[in-house]
């Protein structure tokens, strides 16, 4: 069955609470929240209210990502909004603004355990795009590793790869002064009006 990538809305709330959830709700873990409030609000979040202030983003009318499905199975999550909605890249002094563009940007790519090394996380770049074009995007960035092919810890992982941009369409725009596990991070871009 081919990869299905669907809009994280209110009624997939529970599959987006299985990428991004903890097993125990009352733990701290990130819920895509990190690179989208800023550090106060990040703070003040914690165990089931992080859940809850997603659960609240689902319901809006720009939900906060989309999901990847597998034979009917959930199994990855892309963080893809206006990057004037995610306070720490809309004021970062590492990721340059390259223009006046509204640009959206794909921050975060999570695939499930037992569905890696299947093409869900190129889908979900692939998906996101779509997602954003169906929105009025006028370009879409991306800040992920140029790793040069080599191994990126998969806890590090989120950001994505240069190639895998690549793949989508996208063209490295900038160098950034971010670094993630070990690699520097560029600025891709693929321009959609």
């Amino acid at each position: 069955m081919p990869i299905e990538v669907l809009p994280a809305t209110a009624e997939r709330f529970d599959d987006v609470a299985t990428v991004l959830g903890p097993k125990n709700p009352d733990s701290n873990v990130c819920w895509c929240l990190s690179h989208r409030v800023d550090s106060r609000l990040n703070r003040s979040l914690v165990g089931r209210e992080r859940g809850e202030y997603v659960r609240k983003l689902c319901g809006r009318d720009l939900p906060p990502g989309v999901l990847a499905y597998l034979d009917g199975e959930v199994c990855g999550w892309a963080g893809v909004a206006p990057r004037s909605e995610l306070h720490p890249f809309e004021h970062s002094t590492k990721i340059p603004h390259l223009d006046d563009l509204p640009v959206w940007s794909i921050w975060c790519l999570r695939v499930r355990a037992g569905y890696r090394k299947k093409g869900i996380a190129q889908a979900l770049v692939d998906g996101a795009v779509e997602f954003a074009r169906s929105r009025g995007a006028p370009a879409v960035e991306g800040y992920p590793v140029d790793n040069r092919g080599e191994r990126v810890d998969l806890t590090m992982a989120y950001v994505g790869t240069r190639a895998m941009f690549e793949r989508a369409g996208f063209w490295k725009a900038a160098d950034t002064g971010s670094v993630s596990a070990g690699f520097p991070r560029v600025l891709m871009r693929l321009q959609l009006g």
